[in-house]
């Protein structure tokens, strides 16, 4: 027993002091990083943190909205419980480098029969034992095993923790675009609305001119044709928007409704502030997916370390200390004390090769994680130059698609004095006016995909910017 204690000593001093496996250390992905990205401004500014971006638009609506999402999605409260699942096992994994301590009872009372040697001369006894004692166990973790799972596990929930902030980021840019796609999908209506009205304007007129004999019957007919197509366009519109109304609601944690569109006004348009991109290579400390696959990555790496010291010995150590007796009344006496200590260890030594194998098991998963790692990253690089990219092409549309609508408006006033005097069909008017009308539109989209097109681009740099100060 004097040798015993010594030896228990130096396993607790060494015991988390050596970890078998590697240092996590964040793997060369091979993606060759530009200096700036191909798209985006000549000026490199650094992005500063904004949780706030979707103020950018300066509508009270949006910011409105987007707080009733952080408060009742159902994603990101599940992300959120998910979060607590994690943080509890973090506890267990935790709680496995320490002391188990018990408190085990037991009180029993036995009848034995005892034949006595001569014929019908047996009797029985009556006995009674009590016992109370304190069981206690510990794993030595002389080769870092427990606490290579503590550090997967503390991996795991970084992980969880920045998926949740993917999964805001998502939700949040999702709400905005619908929101804005609410709001085109309105803005259409009413100039579906207007050229409905436009149309029966010009059939009527038309119609004048026909029972007066100064134009023919084919006129009237091409202008009922154009309302019937224009009247035909309303309800898909009105689909479209109850839609996306819906899928707003749901979003938000609510019944999925509609309502009628409202009336939108016609300087809506806002030119955004620049946008500062900076550093591609800031973008791998900025998304919170890319933090998240590292995280899985460190998770991945420290369980390489927990396969490999799966095949070394396994050392615990146990006790018991407490009391035992045949009568209650006398359980904690000192002579009823009983206690005991042991050290023992645990070395495979044939198992087909399924320790080695579990460890290249291991290793092959975090080769896999490197791959998911890199293509996170690559993923994140496409779409940050796809939005920039977006942006000065749709920035470029914007200008040409107003010239268009300028020039169609002036064609469309020509076209319609000039066949009121006579000197052109109503199929040059008919032309002018789906030509104008269809220009509004196409401003319209151009418009939804640049203001849409914003918050695609702050998820995929991962989240605001601001000056530096």
């Amino acid at each position: 027993m004097r040798y015993l204690f010594p030896v228990i000593t130096i396993l607790f001093v060494l015991s988390g002091c050596m970890k078998i496996g590697p240092d996590y250390h964040r793997p060369d992905t091979g993606i060759q990083v530009p200096a700036h990205y191909e798209h985006g401004p000549a000026e490199i500014l650094t992005p500063q943190p904004d949780d706030r971006w979707w103020e950018v638009y300066g509508e009270v609506e949006i910011n409105r909205l987007v707080e009733e999402v952080f408060r009742n999605n159902l994603d990101i409260k599940k992300a959120t419980a998910r979060i607590m699942e994690v943080r509890f096992k973090f506890v267990q994994a935790r709680a496995d480098r320490f002391p188990s301590l018990s408190l085990q009872g037991q009180g029993q009372r036995q009848q034995r029969p005892i034949i006595g040697i001569m014929p019908d001369s047996s009797f029985s006894v009556l006995s009674e034992t009590y016992t109370l004692s304190l069981p206690a166990s510990f794993e030595v973790d002389l080769w870092g095993r427990l606490a290579r799972g503590q550090e997967a596990a503390r991996a795991d929930l970084l992980q969880a923790e920045e998926n949740r902030r993917t999964v805001a980021q998502t939700v949040v840019a999702e709400t905005i675009s619908l929101y804005l796609l609410m709001e085109s999908l309105e803005r259409r209506i009413r100039i579906a609305l207007d050229r409905i009205e436009s149309y029966r304007q010009s059939l009527a007129f038309v119609e004048g001119r026909y029972e007066r004999g100064l134009t023919s019957i084919l006129d009237v007919m091409q202008a009922r044709r154009a309302l019937a197509q224009a009247e035909s366009a309303l309800p898909s519109l009105r689909q479209d928007l109850g839609i996306t109304q819906q899928k707003l609601s749901v979003l938000a944690g609510r019944y999925p409704r509609t309502r009628p569109p409202r009336p939108q006004p016609e300087d809506y348009y806002k030119r955004l502030q620049p946008v500062p991109p900076g550093l591609p290579s800031d973008l791998l400390l900025r998304r919170p997916d890319i933090r998240a696959a590292e995280a899985g990555l460190m998770a991945l790496n420290a369980r390489v370390g927990v396969a490999k010291a799966g095949r070394f010995p396994s050392i615990s150590l146990t006790g018991t200390f407490g009391y035992s007796s045949n009568e209650l009344d006398r359980l904690f006496l000192p002579e009823s004390e009983l206690w005991n200590i042991a050290l023992g260890g645990v070395q495979s030594l044939f198992d087909a090769g399924k320790l080695k194998a579990g460890q290249r098991a291991a290793e092959a998963r975090y080769q896999q994680g490197v791959a998911e790692y890199a293509k996170t990253v690559l993923t994140a690089f496409s779409e940050v130059e796809g939005a920039l990219l977006t942006r000065k092409e749709q920035l470029e549309r914007r200008d040409r698609v107003l010239n268009h609508l300028m020039e169609a408006r002036r064609t469309q006033e020509v076209a319609e004095n000039r066949y009121k005097r006579g000197l052109v069909d109503y199929l040059t008017v008919l032309v002018a006016q789906q030509t104008r009308f269809k220009a509004e539109e196409d401003l319209v989209l151009v418009d939804l995909a640049i203001l849409s097109n914003r918050a695609t681009l702050h998820r995929a740099l991962g989240g605001g910017w601001g000056e530096e100060s």
